[in-house]
């Protein structure tokens, strides 16, 4: 009999969120065992220790996504693994037509063959995109917001604070495979694997993570002031804002490296990293590539 192991964050959402986890018990036959991801210091061993015929069950949003798939960088594992999305954001569900809390479903294809993005020297893998700039400016308000974890914070009305008062744009360089472009006033410069990121965000409406290609795509609006960024903004939920072209660019390739000219927050899945100046994305297909 196969034994299922449903790893969450006791740490991440809400408190509801972690409460919701034990749903899992009335949709699943087999037995489950919960598990804190807290509490698992190697993942190597904790996966070594997995019967042939067990499977795992990820329980969270982006970032539960995100930690596993760099936690297990590099780990050969044949176990099944699904996602059971009932995070605070649920963007990979989303992007692959599913709603939050529906009933698991497989994800190991989904994370092998991940792009990754250089920081510093420093690698790390990603499941939807890498924000830079105003998007975790949001982020970062909004994890002051979660510190009462029985409430959620509201992005749109923390977008519109900051676009009125407390952010202000970059002049940014982006090198697409080898091709620099320069923009100034540059507000968004997210690099996209999935559609979606942030919460139900959509900065590049026709990015495929299950492209053939495994290209990346990064969508830099720009050369605007508060009031306008401030209209246009809110259609990027819709993937409306490409219309806008004199101030939303879409750029697709395999590497992608975005310089501001001045250090700024960064988030990977909705994981934050501050002070950071420049990061290079790749896809997969260029993963023997030596960072910059």
């Amino acid at each position: 009999m196969s034994i299922g192991y449903v790893l969450y964050n006791s740490k991440a959402g809400t408190k509801n969120d972690v409460e919701d986890v034990k749903l899992l018990e009335v949709v699943i036959d087999e037995e489950l065992k919960f598990i804190d991801v807290l509490n698992i210091k190697n993942y190597r061993v904790f996966l070594s220790g997995l019967e042939e015929k067990d499977f795992i069950i990820l329980a969270g949003g982006n970032g539960t996504l995100n930690r596993f798939a760099n936690a297990t960088d590099g780990i050969d594992f044949d176990n099944e693994v699904l996602y059971f999305p009932n995070g605070t954001d649920n963007d990979f569900a989303h992007d692959l037509g599913y709603s939050k809390e529906c009933n698991p479903f497989p994800i190991t294809d989904y994370l092998k063959n991940l792009p990754s993005i250089v920081i510093n020297g420093k690698k790390y893998r990603f499941i939807n995109g890498v924000g830079y700039g105003f998007d975790s400016y949001c982020y970062k308000a909004r994890d002051k917001f979660k510190s009462n974890r029985n409430k959620r914070a509201n992005y749109i009305s923390i977008a519109i604070k900051g676009l009125l008062f407390h952010y202000k744009p970059t002049n940014a360089k982006v090198t697409v495979d080898g091709k620099t472009y320069t923009y100034e006033k540059v507000w968004l410069a997210p690099t996209m694997n999935g559609r979606f990121y942030g919460g139900g965000m959509m900065p590049t409406p026709n990015q495929d993570r299950k492209s053939k290609e495994k290209t990346l795509s990064v969508m830099v609006l720009h050369s605007s002031g508060k009031l306008k960024t401030l209209c246009v903004f809110p259609s990027i939920f819709k993937g409306k804002h490409i219309k806008h072209t004199k101030m939303v660019e879409i750029l697709t390739g395999h590497e992608i490296k975005v310089e501001y000219d001045r250090p700024t927050s960064l988030h990977i899945d909705g994981e934050m990293i501050l002070g950071v100046t420049s990061y290079t994305a790749r896809s997969p297909i260029t993963e023997n590539v030596k960072p910059s």
